[in-house]
C-alpha cells in the first residue's frame, strides 16, 4: 500500500520548502490564488490519509501509526497555510483597494 509519508524527515523538509516558496511567491505577487494551492493540496492529502486509515486491512496494520502521524502533520500544515492564505488575501485586498474575504483578523495583521 502506498502512502505519502510525511513523517520522513527528507519528505517533510521538501514539503516545508515547497510551501514556503509558494507562500513567498504569493506574498511577492500579492495574489491569494497562489496561496490557496498548498491549502487545497493539504486538504486533499488529509482526505487521502483518512480514507487510507478507514480502509486499512489487517495486513497493513503496521502502517496505522505512520498514517496517524501524517494526519497530525496535515492538520498543522492546513492551519499554517490557511493563515498564510488569509494574510496574502489581506495584502491583495489592500493593493487593489477591495474588501478582503474576512476582516475579522485585522487586529492580528496589525501586530505583524
Amino acid at each position: 500500500m502506498f502512502i505519502f509519508n510525511l513523517t520522513n524527515p527528507l519528505t517533510l523538509l521538501l514539503v516545508v520548502l515547497a510551501t514556503a516558496l509558494l507562500i513567498f511567491l504569493a506574498q511577492e505577487t500579492k495574489r491569494s490564488s497562489i496561496a490557496i494551492i498548498p491549502l487545497i493540496a493539504y486538504l486533499a492529502l488529509l482526505i487521502t490519509h483518512v480514507v487510507q486509515v478507514s480502509t486499512l486491512s489487517e495486513e497493513f496494520a503496521y502502517l496505522s501509526s505512520t498514517i496517524f502521524k501524517s494526519i497530525a502533520i496535515d492538520f498543522l500544515f492546513i492551519l499554517v497555510t490557511f493563515f498564510s492564505y488569509l494574510w496574502v488575501d489581506d495584502l491583495e485586498a489592500k493593493k487593489n483597494n477591495i474588501k478582503s474575504i474576512d476582516n475579522s483578523l485585522d487586529w492580528f495583521w496589525k501586530e505583524i
